[in-house]
């Protein structure tokens, strides 16, 4: 017996089962906001400057009406003579009808909002100008990129820190002057810019020159604070609490990171945790570090802590 041939058979072709193709996955773009909540406290800050100069009404309490500035074109929305407010504004009486930052009517006549209106205050035009500048620079980039109510919280949160140190610096000061200005919320948000970078470093991509140019911004800024008549005080505590808020407000999704609500059907993708060990644990870190600092202000304050736990005598002040 041999072999059959199948010699003029063709042999049977082989095709392997085929897969539908994928469908085609692109992550969607990072979500941004329309900004309006700072564009709103701008003009808040700068409706309540306008206020401030009508109620202060320099001609009708100097005589002759000539030595306040402007007079003649701005009537009583003139400014102070330069000798008693040298920043075009209002006197500190006024400032301190208003709601600005004393220590005798804190700690004695129990006025804690002043923690809050102060900071919508202003010793004159110039303060304003320069305070609303960085607020438009840096708050409009933040709400845009974070949504209103993260920049919100940060804005009054690091406000009141920054007004905390300023009160206990009046606390140690023998004949202490009023605090006005937003400046401590606003280093508030220059240091959330250094703690979102740090917390969301994963996602940028010019790393260094973008933390380079940063602490370089915020430098500056901190040096300006060391000119006489200005509240460095407010300054620090405005910046070491908009620090640490960075870390529990501003930390966005690691790099590579999708929803799973936005995969497609059929799109088999390994998914990624949504934030990073380290991310989590400057989360922590900040926050019990933020709860402690608060805390501890407020008992200095209002508990009378003895003076050697206070800030040194050596921090100028007048304006934050």
């Amino acid at each position: 017996m041999g072999r059959h041939s199948h010699a003029g058979t063709p042999p049977t072709a082989y095709y392997p089962p085929m897969h539908p193709t994928p469908p085609r996955f692109i992550p969607p773009p990072p979500r941004h906001w329309t900004p309006w909540l700072v564009p709103l406290i701008f003009l808040a800050n700068s409706a309540i400057f306008v206020y401030t100069m009508y109620l202060n009404d320099c001609p009708s309490l100097i005589s002759p009406p000539d030595q306040c500035i402007y007079s003649r074109r701005l009537h009583r929305f003139s400014f102070q003579p330069l000798s008693e407010n040298p920043f075009l504004g209002p006197r500190s009486d006024t400032l301190r009808e208003l709601g600005a930052l004393d220590k005798e009517l804190v700690l004695n006549e129990g006025e804690g909002w002043r923690f809050v209106t102060s900071m919508f205050l202003h010793a004159g035009v110039i303060h304003l100008l320069l305070n609303m500048f960085s607020l438009l620079v840096t708050g409009v980039r933040l709400e845009r990129e974070t949504g209103f109510w993260r920049i919100g919280v940060l804005y009054m949160l690091a406000g009141f820190g920054g007004g905390l140190l300023s009160m206990m610096h009046m606390k140690t000061m023998e004949d202490p002057s009023i605090s006005v200005g937003a400046s401590g919320a606003l280093f508030g948000l220059l240091g959330s810019m250094l703690s979102e970078l740090l917390t969301n470093w994963s996602i940028y991509t010019d790393k260094c020159s973008t933390l380079f140019n940063l602490v370089i911004v915020i430098a500056l800024n901190l040096a300006i604070g060391f000119l006489p008549g200005v509240d460095n005080s407010a300054h620090i505590g405005g910046f070491i609490s908009g620090f640490l808020l960075g870390f529990v407000l501003l930390m966005r999704p690691q790099y590579g990171y999708v929803s799973r609500k936005d995969i497609p059907p059929g799109y088999h993708a390994k998914h990624k945790a949504k934030h990073t060990i380290c991310q989590y644990t400057c989360f922590v870190i900040a926050l019990i570090l933020a709860i402690a600092g608060y805390a501890y202000a407020l008992a200095n304050i209002y508990l009378k802590l003895p003076e050697k736990y206070g800030l040194p005598r050596s921090f100028p002040e007048l304006i934050a």
